[in-house]
C-alpha cells in the first residue's frame, strides 16, 4: 500500500516498523499548522497568548475564542483543531468541578494537567478513536507554588514549562523565549513581548490577518483568571508593529551598502 504510513497508518493500535505511531504524528502536524500559541511565566502570574487566523474577511471580529476559563485560577489556550481542544475544555471543567463538589476545594493546576494528559492518552489506545488533534496550555495559580504553565501534548504526554511556544511560529518564538529573563518579567512585560514575538514571526506576505486574544492569571486581577483588556492589547500590537518597522529600517542600510559594494565589484571587473 503506496503511501507515507504505508498501511502503518490506519490505526492507533498499529506501530510501524520503526515503532512509530502514525496518527499521533498526523495530531502533532495539525497542531504546528495552527496559528501561534505562546504561554509565559511571570513572577507575579501566568500569560496565554493565541494568534487567531483569520480565514475570511466576513467573520466576526472577536468570534474566534482559543483561550478559555477552566475554573477562577486556571485558564487553558488551544492549539491545533479548535473543535478538539473545546471538547479538551470541557472535559478540564468538568474535573474541576467534580474535585471541587468532592474536596471543596479548588483543584490544583498539576493535578488538572495530569488527568487531562491521560484522557488524551486514552484517546490513543484504541482503534475506534483517534488522537486529540491539539495541544493545550494550561496556566493557573497554585495555592503553594505560584504561577505555573503546563502542556498536554495529542499523544498524552504533560510537562512543566516556564514559557512555551506552538503553532506555525514555533522556531522563532521558542528562539525569542529563550532570551527573556524570566526572574524580573511581569505579566504587564510579557503581553509587550508576545506581542513583538508574534509579530516577528509572521509572513505578512503570506499569512492571514489575525487576532490577538490574550488572558491572564494574575496579581493584577486577584490571581484570578481574566482577559488582556483590549486596550492594552492594542498598544502592545502598535508598538509591536512600530519596532518591527524599525528593526527592519536598520537593517536596510547595511544590506543597500553591500548591494553597492557588490555593484561596484562587478564595474570594475
Amino acid at each position: 500500500m503506496a503511501g507515507v504510513g504505508s498501511g502503518y497508518d490506519l490505526s492507533t493500535t498499529t506501530f510501524s516498523p520503526e515503532g512509530r505511531v502514525y496518527q499521533v504524528e498526523y495530531a502533532v502536524k495539525a497542531v504546528e499548522q495552527s496559528g501561534t500559541v505562546i504561554g509565559v511565566r511571570c513572577v507575579d502570574g501566568v500569560v496565554l497568548a493565541v494568534e487567531n487566523l483569520r480565514s475570511t474577511k466576513l467573520l466576526q471580529p472577536n468570534s474566534l475564542r482559543r483561550v478559555f476559563a477552566v475554573d477562577r485560577h486556571i485558564g487553558i489556550a488551544i492549539a491545533g483543531i479548535g473543535p478538539d481542544g473545546r471538547q479538551m475544555v470541557s472535559r478540564a471543567r468538568s474535573e474541576a468541578q467534580n474535585f471541587r463538589n468532592v474536596y471543596a476545594e479548588e483543584i490544583p493546576p498539576s493535578l488538572l494537567a495530569e488527568r487531562l494528559a491521560s484522557y488524551a492518552h486514552v484517546y490513543s489506545l484504541y482503534w475506534h478513536v483517534r488522537p486529540f488533534g491539539c495541544a493545550i496550555l494550561i496556566g493557573g495559580w497554585d495555592e503553594t507554588s505560584g504561577p505555573c504553565l503546563y502542556i498536554v501534548e495529542p499523544d498524552g504526554s504533560g510537562y512543566k514549562y516556564r514559557a512555551y511556544a506552538n503553532g506555525k511560529g514555533r522556531t522563532a518564538v521558542r528562539t525569542a523565549l529563550n532570551k527573556l529573563n524570566f526572574d524580573q518579567l511581569t505579566c504587564a512585560d510579557a503581553v509587550s513581548e508576545i506581542a513583538l514575538m508574534i509579530h516577528q514571526s509572521r509572513d505578512i506576505a503570506k499569512d492571514k490577518p489575525y487576532e490577538l486574544e490574550m488572558a491572564w492569571i494574575s496579581e493584577v486581577c486577584d490571581r484570578q483568571f481574566a482577559r488582556v483588556p483590549m486596550s492594552l492589547i492594542s498598544s502592545a500590537r502598535q508598538r509591536a508593529e512600530l519596532e518591527h518597522q524599525q528593526m527592519e529600517g536598520d537593517a536596510s542600510p547595511g544590506a543597500d551598502a553591500a548591494e553597492a559594494a557588490g555593484t561596484n565589484v562587478m564595474e570594475e571587473s
